[in-house]
């Protein structure tokens, strides 16, 4: 598992969140002042320098539920509110969608450049705003500096844990369904045609050498699919030609998306009942979240600025529907945090715990141990 794993996860699911609130708010024909006041308000959030120097830190990924705590507070940054069926169907969205970017890139390394397709549109959205310009490109010089020296061994651990954390995600969505680019499994189907990898050929040769190292024999085959040669490597620089599509907006174009779980996603939901048990990381996923949480500034809207509903699904009904039949085992609740009765032993938490609707209810603790958090709700 590679420890600099999470600023990619993180960013690239944040890109896809950004894209499909995009997408709703214009189809909820939401005026465009106040659509453009909830997305800078979640891009400046999301970019905050002491989040993000929290983000940067070699750590090891956590559980999906932990991450989804964060992006439920980052949805709910500005004036907008989401229902839980419409928040669940987010996370949906923005999790299948970076799992098919990860599958179907070339290199390991074409990581970076699917990240960097998300903040340029990211950047895009926010073209009239300067100062959070400053605050994205100060994350893609971050980004820059961490991964650029990166070895091929070292992307390839990185895409290989990205993998492991979406292995039993198999959620069908319209969009990729109707590109019949997704089985109605849910998993997804791989290209055998379109250029190959930057740096190496098209198959459909074997050369044999001998043990001075010169070239014997060439052999020729069929390599079963139609491939073509790359025009040229896309740019890892601050500004520049990405060349690679995985990682852009597809919902430029207004399409009805919905998303469906797949049989095998409901098989497991048996098996994710495990997640409801305590287990030995509950600890240190919470000191994670307390650490993360402690740098986003969440902006609660005052009386001239009234709130408003996004809704994800086409009708209120069908909103409805989706949070009766969908799996409560598959659900992703938002957790609640409780504070030991020692809240002096971390000032940080204090004040994060501010932000939380936290219950009175005595608790002896289990352990002096319990330094930050004593308990997570339905971990």
């Amino acid at each position: 598992m590679s420890a600099r794993t999470l600023p990619l996860l993180f960013l690239n699911l944040g890109g896809e969140m950004l894209y499909i609130l995009d997408q709703r708010l214009r189809a909820q024909s939401i005026p465009g002042e106040k659509a453009r006041k909830v997305m800078n308000d979640i891009i400046t959030t999301m970019f905050n320098k002491k989040f993000m120097e929290e983000l940067f830190k070699p750590q090891e990924l956590y559980s999906k539920k932990a991450l989804r705590t964060v992006y439920d507070r980052l949805a709910h940054a500005s004036i907008m509110r989401l229902n839980q069926a419409s928040m669940d169907k987010l996370y949906d969205l923005m999790t299948m969608a970076f799992k098919y970017q990860v599958l179907l890139c070339p290199r390991p390394k074409d990581i970076l450049l699917v990240t960097f397709n998300h903040l340029d549109a990211i950047k895009d959205f926010i073209r009239d705003s300067p100062n959070i310009l400053n605050q994205v490109d100060e994350t893609f010089r971050q980004l820059i500096d961490m991964y650029s020296c990166l070895s091929a061994g070292e992307f390839q651990l990185i895409r290989q844990t990205l993998l492991i954390f979406f292995q039993d995600m198999h959620i069908r969505v319209s969009i990729f369904l109707k590109d019949k680019v997704q089985n109605s499994n849910g998993r997804f189907v791989l290209p055998i045609s379109g250029p190959v990898p930057w740096g190496t050929e098209v198959p459909g040769l074997i050369r044999m050498f001998n043990c001075n190292g010169d070239e014997v024999k060439r052999v020729e085959f069929t390599n079963g699919g139609n491939y073509i040669s790359p025009q040229r490597e896309g740019s890892f620089d601050l500004y520049g030609d990405r060349v690679l599509k995985l990682g852009t907006n597809m919902y430029s174009v207004s399409r009805p998306v919905e998303t469906h779980m797949s049989g095998a996603s409901k098989s497991l939901a048996s098996h994710t009942k495990e997640n409801a048990a305590p287990n030995p990381l509950a600890k240190e996923e919470l000191n994670f979240l307390a650490r993360l949480m402690g740098g986003l500034e969440i902006k609660k809207p005052n009386g001239s600025e009234p709130g408003f509903r996004l809704n994800l699904f086409t009708t209120d009904e069908e909103e409805e529907h989706a949070a009766l039949t969908r799996p409560e085992e598959l659900s992703y609740k938002v957790i609640n945090i409780q504070a030991t009765q020692d809240q002096q032993q971390n000032e940080e938490l204090a004040r994060i715990m501010g932000e939380f609707e936290v219950t009175d209810q005595p608790r002896q603790s289990t352990s002096k141990g319990d330094d930050l958090l004593a308990m997570m709700d339905e971990l």
